[in-house]
């Protein structure tokens, strides 16, 4: 039986890299797109900043632009008197300079005048008479105010290559001017699920029937990468009608997943059709990992596409995909060492065993209510087999048990894989 000669996941990556690497220079492009767009797409560049930012001194605080050694000794008995030379309007420049003795009416977000070093809080100031304001509070240089270049300094690197877009550098990438940026085109990815019994979400159940699962929740995944969904097909249990529509999809996408039919069941004919149809045949006919052991991966150099047979499994199918999609694209777009999956330090609950020779994904909770002496949450263990979604929806993230390892313990420290 092929399946039995598995892979590790790490043996199975780099033979997808090295595969999709000797195909040939479009495996990975790059294309502009507008910053303000650009939300979930990864940079294919370094970005600097051409200017300061904020481009001048400004007030975070409605009160008058003085010079900060003028107020010190003030207090509520014995103000500091100060001459007001006049206000600063907003989305103006200052109307002139200040020196010792003197200050300037600013809004917040207003520029500081020339001269001026902190902002008096309009609450600490009194007016007296027309062109007067006493000063009951000392100030410190800088104080009430964002100095120029305060947030980004000319020439600072503000985002780097292999970053995923974020909202925040959206608006950073605004506040710099940047209209438009390179970013790494996305992979399009077709998702062909199989088998007799499914039927679309709207629909009822006959007797043996289930409703479809692994389309909806593979093209969910893979729009959460940051991946374009080209189609999606669901097939019978007919090999040559799932030969026919994986071919189609290979003209149309970079990735073509097959969610079922991997396994050794009669009618499990995806192994033949990815080997027929990768021109080096499969190179990975099963993976060592629970669950997931089923995974089948080729790829055709003439058209630059990745097969692959998933398990049919939703709970296999949705962590397979993130392990092996997910992460041959953080390979290639630098994600890998830019981005690091996010991790939460957690303390099991209750032992797990392990799979012997497999790499286990156990679906954990985190319970913040339950907190051991170390201030971490517990990880508990969603039971559950693998075709049962509950689990995975239920689960706030995954642990890792590696192959040479027996299982974890309860009360044992590990790092939670947020899904």
């Amino acid at each position: 039986m092929k399946l039995l000669n598995v892979d590790l996941l790490e043996t199975a990556l780099d033979k997808l890299e090295r595969a999709m690497t000797e195909a040939g220079k479009n495996i990975i492009e790059t294309e502009p797109v507008a910053a303000h767009n650009s939300l979930g797409r990864i940079l294919a560049e370094d970005i600097y900043s051409a200017e300061n930012i904020p481009g001048f001194s400004r007030s975070t605080m409605d009160g008058y632009a003085v010079v900060s050694a003028d107020t010190a000794g003030a207090g509520e008995n014995m103000p500091v008197f100060l001459e007001v030379k006049g206000e600063v309007e907003m989305g103006k420049a200052a109307p002139g300079s200040i020196c010792s003795g003197q200050c300037m009416y600013v809004p917040t977000g207003g520029m500081i005048p020339e001269g001026a070093d902190a902002v008096a809080m309009v609450e600490y100031c009194q007016p007296f008479g027309e062109n007067q304001v006493a000063v009951y509070s000392p100030l410190s240089y800088g104080r009430n105010m964002v100095l120029a270049g305060d947030d980004v300094a000319e020439g600072e690197k503000l985002l780097s290559l292999g970053r995923r877009i974020r909202p925040a550098d959206v608006g950073l990438l605004c506040a710099a001017g940047k209209d438009i940026i390179e970013t790494y085109k996305p992979w399009r990815v077709y998702i062909i699920s199989t088998g007799d019994e499914i039927v679309m979400p709207w629909e009822t159940p006959g007797p043996g029937q289930v409703r479809d699962v692994n389309t909806y929740g593979l093209i969910a995944e893979a729009e959460r990468i940051g991946l374009e969904v080209a189609g999606w097909d669901i097939v019978r249990d007919d090999e040559e009608a799932l030969r026919e529509c994986a071919a189609r999809a290979m003209k149309e996408a970079d990735f073509v997943c097959i969610s079922g039919g991997s396994s050794q069941g009669k009618k499990d004919a995806t192994e033949a059709i990815i080997d027929g149809l990768a021109s080096s045949g499969a190179f990975t006919h099963g993976l060592a990992v629970k669950p997931g052991k089923p995974t089948i991966l080729g790829f055709d150099g003439p058209s630059e596409t990745v097969l692959a047979g998933l398990p049919g499994h939703p709970v296999a199918a949705l962590l397979l995909f993130r392990e092996i999609v997910g992460a041959i694209w953080q390979r290639f777009t630098g994600m890998e060492t830019a981005e690091k999956k996010i991790t939460v330090p957690a303390v099991m609950s209750a032992n797990v065993a392990a799979s012997p020779g497999r790499r286990t994904y156990q679906l954990v909770e985190l319970d913040y209510g339950n907190t051991c002496e170390t201030g971490l949450p517990g990880a508990v263990p969603v039971l559950g087999k693998s075709g049962l979604i509950k689990t995975l929806s239920r689960a706030d993230g995954y642990i890792i048990i590696d192959v040479n390892d027996e299982g974890v313990r309860k009360g044992q420290q590990v790092s939670v894989h947020i899904l």
